[in-house]
């Protein structure tokens, strides 16, 4: 260790003490007291309330697009699995009913309910079970804001989501 002076050592114990002061104590006020002093503590408070105040919102967002890529998952599913079932049916009432049952099926499973669903079945040609002819399933399904209560029918949605199939009725059954 270098050997200093008695003034050499009173000079750096002073620059340091400077330094230090400097460093963390901020600017000298006019009263002799550091001003950052009166304000300990509000970096928390500043930190916490402005977290809160862009967290929240963002939290919100992931989960409103989080519930919207469900619901695409969802009626890609349920119009898939629709469409299949309405072929191997034997007649038209039967098929239908099928169908609505395989689209409440996939669309609980992405915890979605069936009211909020629509399917439409279209064909080409007009018979739908006839050999060779397509059927194509529409599902449509309303994804409501999540964490928003519902009054008396009044939907507040974050968006509709819209998926189609189609299968093509085998010539031997």
């Amino acid at each position: 260790m270098p050997r200093y002076s008695r003034d050499s050592r009173r000079v750096l114990r002073s620059a340091r003490c400077r330094l230090l002061r400097a460093l963390c104590r901020g600017p000298e006020s006019s009263g002799g007291q550091a001003a950052g002093r009166s304000e300990q503590g509000s970096a928390v408070v500043e930190f916490t309330f402005l977290a809160l105040l862009l967290m929240v919102p963002l939290v919100y967002f992931i989960i409103t697009v989080a519930q919207m890529q469900g619901g695409s998952f969802a009626v890609v599913g349920a119009a898939d699995q629709a469409a299949k079932v309405y072929v191997a049916q034997p007649d038209s009432a039967s098929a239908r009913a099928a169908a609505e049952q395989a689209v409440a099926l996939a669309l609980a499973d992405f915890g979605h309910s069936p009211d909020q669903a629509s399917m439409a079945t279209t064909c080409d040609p007009a018979d739908c079970l006839a050999p060779g002819s397509a059927v194509t399933v529409t599902v449509r399904l309303s994804i409501p804001l999540p964490f928003v209560p519902f009054q008396d029918g009044i939907r507040l949605s974050a968006t509709e989501v819209e998926a189609a199939a189609t299968q093509i009725v085998g010539r031997f059954r």
